[in-house]
């Protein structure tokens, strides 16, 4: 379970091919190496090592002998025909020119937020008044609960019936339940309910300990009768261990809030 509700998001790899195109395939940087020139345009050592970075998941220091000849067998085929005297057209095409333009601003955009990332400072205050906020939305109680799970609306009030006779909540659920606590009776051990689909989880806080749900409950996964066995306080998780998941959320907020400071000064 995620004590934070993670709402920062990590940025988004470029494409290999997005980076070239941002570059107008201009491949020669200040102080590389060229390593094959095609059609004109010297490719160099800068370009290769990103290319062979991207395509192998950040491990190309590491390529065999055979990745590297399929990868730059690869990349020359890339420079070769978008340098080509045939694609020249395509540089004065108004949709790849604006695609180009979008994939150099997100490139930028991605270095500039790296970058902001790396400096950012993160108060202890800063740290505890998140905490603090987080601590007021977590939910009070955990609980203890088994559950039949069916796939129609049918079987679950077929279920309620049985139940409704006198039936054994744990017996029905090892016969009847599709899920893969069947076996086990149903039995869903301790949990908050965060940790479920909401409508499992308002469900369950609509029950008393040793009742079960009276209507079919729907969810994603398909028609739930639901038995509350117990319930307990929450324990949040203690701040030292939530350390690490706060730092990032604030600077995830103070990030979002330097950008939007960012364009509302161009209004």
């Amino acid at each position: 379970m995620d004590f934070l509700n993670r709402s920062y998001r990590r940025c988004r790899r470029i494409p290999m091919i997005a980076l070239l195109a941002a570059g107008a395939f201009s491949a020669s940087q200040a102080g590389a190496e060229t390593i094959f020139t095609i059609n004109g345009v010297d490719v160099d050592s800068a370009v290769v090592d990103l290319y062979f970075q991207s395509r192998l998941g950040g491990q190309g220091a590491t390529a065999t002998p055979e990745q590297r000849e399929f990868l730059m067998t690869e990349l020359r085929n890339i420079y070769a025909l978008a340098t080509d005297e045939s694609s020249s057209e395509f540089a004065d095409d108004p949709v790849v020119a604006a695609q180009i333009e979008l994939q150099k601003q997100s490139i930028i955009f991605q270095a500039a937020a790296a970058d902001y990332f790396e400096k950012v400072e993160v108060s202890d205050e800063q740290l505890q008044a998140e905490y603090q906020s987080q601590l007021a939305l977590y939910p009070p109680l955990d609980f203890k609960a088994r559950h039949i799970l069916v796939e129609t609306q049918g079987e679950a009030e077929l279920v309620i019936a049985e139940l409704n006779d006198g039936g054994n909540f744990e017996e029905l659920a090892k016969e009847k339940s599709t899920g893969p606590t069947g076996p086990n009776g149903g039995d869903l051990d301790w949990f908050s309910p965060t940790q479920m689909v909401a409508e499992f989880s308002a469900a369950v806080a609509e029950l008393e300990d040793g009742q079960f749900t009276k209507e079919p409950v729907q969810t994603q996964f398909g028609w739930h009768v639901i038995l509350r066995e117990d319930s307990r306080e929450s324990s949040p998780p203690p701040f030292d261990s939530s350390v690490e998941e706060l730092r990032q959320k604030v600077a995830n907020d103070l990030f979002q809030a330097h950008i939007e400071s960012l364009a509302k000064s161009e209004e």
